[in-house]
């Protein structure tokens, strides 16, 4: 009897013992199943919390690249007053408005020899690379008799780019190299960076070939508009060339018989000729004034009844860009 009481007992708890045990577990499942669906619910939050911040971030972003990469306004203007009869264009780029003016589009889309405005890029690329020491780059004249008197002698950098001796400049490039140039003209998106007629034999004007070169009525091309870009790649707020190198180039560049005094005009002439006759006449560069700076080309082509120069086109830029900081 005693037994059969002991043995009830036993089973009752047991029972007892496993009706809490079963409570217990199904109040820490509870929790558990509790936590996992808050800590869910915390990661889609979190979640969508990213989604928007990347949504905001993409759309600043697309703004600040479309603002940033707007291509500049393009207008044409009546310019013909300043050229006179004469065939050609201007190209003056406006930093501060962001806008091209054009005079006669269509002829500052075409392509023409650099001629000696390629000397603003020979000098850029030999002052760069060291190739030309500004204050200790005197070279030694042949003894060959020029057309040119002033270029008869020993001459320096300084001299050699204001007089634009071309004997000179031919050395310069030559030191340069095929290699070396072709990467910077390149870089610089220079008209159609054609050097394949290294030594200028297309030029039929001159057989002298310290007088010719790719650059001179051969096979490199480039159009005013694309002068006006070139310049502002190597001047502008992002030229990725040092410094000094500006400087130098500044220097060399700058124009002197301007009237205005609070501008600064910067600038090379180049021409050249076809059967004797002048078909190619330029004055590229940059001015900086008060109100910002400004990229340009002035391109004067064959004109019958005018003289076409460099000086000419010297002198149309010169006035127009005087006017034009008025």
């Amino acid at each position: 009897m005693k037994k059969t009481i002991y043995f009830l007992k036993l089973i009752c708890f047991a029972i007892i013992y496993l009706f809490i045990f079963a409570s217990c577990s199904n109040n820490q499942n509870q929790e558990e199943k509790q936590e996992i669906l808050n800590n869910k619910e915390e990661k889609e939050s979190t979640l969508i919390e990213s989604e928007k911040t990347k949504e905001t971030n993409d759309y600043f972003n697309k703004t600040i690249i479309e603002t940033t990469s707007s291509e500049p306004e393009i207008v044409e203007i009546d310019w013909a007053k300043y050229f006179n009869g004469f065939h050609g264009t201007a190209v003056l780029y406006d930093v501060s408005n962001k806008q091209y003016l054009i005079f006669q589009p269509e002829l500052a889309l075409i392509q023409r020899s650099p001629c000696s405005t390629f000397k603003i890029i020979s000098s850029l690329i030999a002052l760069e690379k060291k190739i030309i020491e500004p204050n200790n780059a005197t070279r030694l004249w042949s003894g060959e008799v020029f057309w040119n008197e002033k270029w008869n002698h020993n001459i320096d950098f300084r001299e050699a780019f204001r007089e634009s001796c071309v004997w000179y400049f031919r050395e310069v490039i030559d030191e340069i190299g095929k290699d070396i140039l072709q990467e910077e003209l390149n870089k610089l998106q220079y008209g159609n960076c054609d050097i394949s007629d290294w030594q200028g034999k297309l030029n039929t004007n001159n057989q002298n070939p310290d007088l010719t070169g790719f650059w001179i009525e051969s096979s490199l091309l480039i159009s005013p508009k694309e002068q006006t870009e070139v310049m502002e790649r190597i001047f502008g707020a992002n030229s990725i060339y040092s410094k000094e190198t500006q400087n130098e180039l500044r220097q060399v560049m700058q124009v002197t018989e301007q009237e205005k005094t609070d501008i600064s005009i910067y600038g090379k002439t180049g021409m050249g000729k076809a059967e004797g006759v002048v078909v190619d006449a330029w004055f590229t560069g940059f001015a900086e004034g008060k109100e910002g700076n400004l990229y340009f080309c002035i391109y004067l082509g064959r004109t019958d009844q005018k003289e076409v120069s460099s000086i000419a086109a010297k002198e149309i830029a010169i006035s127009l860009i005087s006017d034009y900081y008025k």
